[in-house]
């Protein structure tokens, strides 16, 4: 669609200005969100240098805390003891020990 076509569009049907700019944007801001890797939104880009697809990257940046909870959810399932490893039950526990 062309960018005469798109700006008649969306004036007929009433909706606040937008440049296919802004859709491509969000487009790319949205699949930086979901996780796609710096690679992926280059070929979404259709991008060879990194430089531009660093700036959608910043929406990645909301998502520390998930990926960091997420982290901590692996860890403490790795530090629970295996059901074969604690047949005896003398072994203490991981979480919470101190550790001098």
């Amino acid at each position: 669609m062309r960018a005469a076509a798109l700006t008649k569009a969306i004036k007929d049907a009433g909706l606040p200005a937008i440049h296919i700019h802004d859709l491509r944007h969000t487009g790319n801001t949205l699949a930086a969100m979901t996780g796609a890797s710096l690679k992926e939104l280059m070929a979404r880009m259709g991008h060879s240098s990194t430089k531009v697809a660093m700036i959608y990257l910043h929406a990645a940046k909301d998502r520390d805390r998930a990926i960091a909870d997420a982290l901590g959810e692996i860890v403490k399932e790795g530090l629970k003891p295996k059901k074969d490893d604690d047949e005896d039950g003398d072994d203490p526990p991981l979480v919470g020990v101190k550790i001098n």
